[in-house]
């Protein structure tokens, strides 16, 4: 941005009406906002707070008439999007405007070879020679970095990892060379070496193209790695825009504060006193081997999920369980619950070898480990209220029906939700809700171990706050033992007493958090470390209050 330079894209005045009936009667009201050629704009916020009905808005991707803008103006070249015609809408898109999602495996056609999807946008804008689309198809794959770009134009979705299947969604965003890049929550779920992968190839792109980019994020540490400038948002509100640096360092809105204030540091409080509750877990040489099916032509592969896996958790203690996605941490915790059967090795709880367990025995013991999902919604039967899924656990089990309903309540009241929210279906909530509703499920049976597997990674950073509070508090009221999954090296630094850091199923190193953070011996745990986003950027000294953030929006 250079002084006296005219927006790319000028938002004024947005408001856009929700439906009758919804928790307010706008999604955005009186949004202003510029974005100039070649800077990154981080609009960053809540769920709820606006950012990607914005983003829907300037595509024209809004389920009208339901919701629509009813004031204000988004200037593209002069020109206000808000007055184009589906056809004109239809011709922007990709061209001059264009959108990378957040979730890439609902966005790409899982029937569609990768190529074929790419083709679609030369396709739908004029199109190409069946030859020269090929080449450019290539040359796209090519230049988001990835290999053997041949070979992944005639693959299906589901054959690529997280990352790459982003990589496709920015390769996919990024074929009509368009001047405005709206990349919305693109790395949330993604391990933290693809995470900045992914900053690095979006910054890249940026600054070779010249592009200017709204980068929707409810992540600091992004914030922190790529913005040039940020615009907060609350309740469909700009509260706060301003300088990157000023924003992150000296914000002046209360909500500003209190979001980085619950941003979790990178660096691990000062270790506790030693564990010294017995030992509740031991998992001894677990092995687990995934065999794909052989084909008419092709033997079947197999590959080994975890090997010579060793564990040992206490009761009242939390252990994280980190690495890159593959790197075969769910796997070891689907095997703990017994999801998946192990192919060797013992799984002994209080020396109950669960791996051994068999029918009416293993029933019984499952009682005892329980399981939160990361995704709350997936998780969740969509056809059954809160309260009769929170039910189902213990009415297995044999509780009669009333008394197993009597008992959801409690335990959504011991989450922090109404029990009167029982009578709801899974979609009325919000996704931190949802994760609420997911551990008060997994907390019906009364279990001793609770596996966590990434139960946080998809929730905005307050409300993401909000429930690793839960979990520490009910882990010390209960008693509980915690086997907690993540990539995001931040959230384990706070929550996690000790950390076991997971490699091509293998574990490299354990120990304290503490310890591995600050001197990491092996060379896998020190690349994790170095590619935590922001690293370099720590919550100012005087918003380290560990206030709450009652009253944000969740």
């Amino acid at each position: 941005m250079t002084p006296g330079q005219a927006p790319l894209l000028d938002i004024q005045g947005l408001t856009v009406r929700l439906p009758h009936g919804a928790e307010r009667p706008h999604a955005v009201e009186e949004v202003s906002l510029q974005l100039f050629a070649g800077e990154i704009l981080c609009v960053v916020g809540e769920s709820g707070s606006g950012k990607s009905i914005s983003a829907n808005t300037i595509m024209g991707l809004l389920p009208r008439p339901w919701v629509e803008p009813v004031a204000g103006r988004i200037l593209f070249e002069g020109r206000d999007l808000l007055s184009l015609s589906d056809p004109e809408l239809r011709r922007m898109r990709g061209r001059d405007i264009s959108m990378i999602f957040q979730e890439p495996m609902t966005a790409l056609n899982p029937v569609m070879r990768i190529g074929d999807q790419l083709g679609e946008v030369f396709d739908a804008h004029g199109g190409l020679g069946r030859a020269e689309r090929r080449s450019r198809v290539t040359e796209l794959l090519r230049a988001v970095g990835l290999p053997d770009p041949e070979t992944i134009g005639q693959s299906y979705p589901f054959r690529l990892s997280g990352g790459q299947r982003q990589r496709v969604m920015i390769a996919m965003a990024l074929a009509l060379s368009p001047k405005v890049l709206i990349a919305d929550e693109p790395t949330t779920a993604l391990d933290v070496t693809t995470q900045a992968q992914i900053l690095a190839l979006v910054k890249d792109l940026q600054r070779e193209r010249g592009m200017g980019v709204m980068f929707i994020t409810h992540d600091f540490g992004v914030v922190a790695e790529i913005a040039d400038r940020v615009a907060v948002m609350q309740l469909g509100r700009v509260v706060e825009q301003g300088p990157a640096d000023q924003v992150l360092n000296d914000p002046r809105h209360d909500y500003t504060r209190r979001l980085i204030a619950a941003v979790p540091s990178a660096d691990p409080p000062p270790p506790k006193n030693e564990q010294s509750g017995p030992v509740l877990l031991r998992v001894e040489g677990l092995e687990k081997r995934y065999v794909t099916e052989r084909g008419l032509f092709a033997a079947g592969r197999s590959v080994r999920a975890a090997s010579a896996v060793d564990i040992t958790l206490r009761r009242g203690e939390t252990l994280g369980l980190v690495g890159e996605s593959g790197s075969g941490k769910s796997t070891v915790g689907r095997c703990i619950v017994r999801l998946l059967d192990s192919d060797g090795g013992r799984i002994l709880l209080d020396e109950i070898d669960l791996a051994a367990l068999r029918g009416e025995a293993l029933r019984a013991a499952r009682k005892r480990v329980q399981m939160v999902f990361q995704d709350p919604f997936a998780s969740l039967n969509p056809r059954r209220r809160v309260g009769r899924i929170i039910a189902e656990g213990p009415m297995a089990h044999g509780l009669p029906e009333r008394a197993a309903l009597d008992r959801a309540a409690e335990l959504l009241r011991l989450v922090g939700l109404d029990p009167a929210a029982a009578d709801r279906f899974p979609h009325e909530f919000s996704g931190g809700q949802r994760q609420r509703i997911g551990i008060a499920r997994a907390l019906a049976l009364e279990p001793e171990l609770i596996v966590a597997d990434e139960p946080v990674s998809a929730l905005d950073v307050s409300v993401q706050a909000q429930v690793l509070d839960l979990l520490a508090d009910l882990r010390q009221r209960l008693n509980l033992a915690l086997l907690f999954i993540t990539h995001d090296l931040r959230v384990a630094a706070q929550i996690c007493d000790r950390i076991a850091v997971m490699r091509r199923g293998e574990i490299v190193e354990t120990g304290p958090t503490a310890e591995v953070y600050a001197a990491p011996r092996h060379d896998y745990t020190r690349s994790l470390l170095a590619a935590v986003p922001g690293r370099h950027w720590q919550v100012p000294g005087h918003l380290q209050t560990g206030s709450s953030l009652q009253g944000a929006s969740t």
